[in-house]
């Protein structure tokens, strides 16, 4: 439902507020996309796109693992345990520059009608709920859920972008500086289409 109450939909029959986000675009400024290692990031805490149990994976979650040191971050997972699809756990970053690594599982991709708009929403928003309580004040994000989970990225982009918009328009008292880190201008250049798409055009 946009300003004067009318519900919008977007070219995939979605409807715009349907993640709870009104009035939230214009926080869309606030975050930055970078092209960049997401391990060589100097943030308070970087983002894990995990697995619910946890454990070292491939991509960005064994480049992760790696950096930090895989013996102690798993250990440290291991005493966690498990985390739900949709959620999110926090550790320390051990060897990493930024001061803790949150793992976020997001859902795997099965159409789009299983609640995975909504789970990967949550991703997002419960990581920044870990960081603020944390105290952190600077946050690097992945694209959650777009590698081998199967996610479409173009949706990728305008759920996590929007849940982050969201986040910062709800809690406008945390100073909070939220980026996403990929690894091609492509990736970038996707990010930025689907920016103007919501009205907010970048260079």
């Amino acid at each position: 439902m946009d300003e004067f109450g009318v519900i919008a939909y977007d070219d995939r029959g979605h409807r715009n507020d349907e993640l709870g986000y009104v009035g939230s675009r214009a926080c869309l400024d606030d975050i930055s996309v970078v092209v960049a290692d997401i391990t060589s990031l100097e943030v308070d805490a970087i983002v894990n796109a995990a697995n619910s149990g946890l454990r070292a994976g491939g991509g960005v979650c064994g480049a992760i693992f790696a950096a930090a040191g895989k013996r102690d971050l798993q250990a440290a997972c291991d005493e966690i345990g498990h985390c739900d699809t949709g959620s999110a756990v926090i550790t320390p970053g051990f060897a990493l520059k930024a001061r803790y690594v949150i793992h976020a599982v997001g859902p795997r991709w099965s159409g789009g009608m299983h609640g995975e708009p909504e789970l990967l929403a949550s991703c997002y928003t419960k990581s920044l709920d870990l960081a603020a309580a944390n105290g952190c004040t600077s946050v690097a994000f992945p694209l959650i859920s777009s590698g081998i989970f199967g996610y479409p990225k173009r949706d990728a982009w305008r759920v996590a972008l929007m849940a982050c918009a969201g986040w910062l328009h709800e809690h406008k008292a945390q100073d909070v500086d939220v980026s996403f880190c990929v690894l091609s201008k492509d990736s970038r250049e996707l990010a930025y289409d689907v920016l103007r798409e919501l009205g907010f055009p970048r260079d």
